[in-house]
């Protein structure tokens, strides 16, 4: 059950992405920029499947 970097540092990448986007939306919630604020949770909430991809991929690896 050994681990890839690059699966670990993709997850990394991701989670990092998605604390930016949450942030952005609610900055851009704060500033009533409502556009951007569904463009930032759009792509929050599309990310989250790439991520569960990735997280399967990683762990079927023997």
């Amino acid at each position: 059950m050994k681990r890839s970097y690059i699966g670990v540092i993709l997850l990394c990448i991701l989670l990092f992405l998605n604390i930016v986007f949450t942030q952005k939306a609610v900055n851009a919630y704060y500033f009533d920029h409502f556009t951007s604020v569904i463009v930032y949770a759009a792509l929050n909430i599309l990310l989250f499947p790439v991520a569960i991809w990735i997280y399967r991929r990683e762990r079927d690896v023997e």
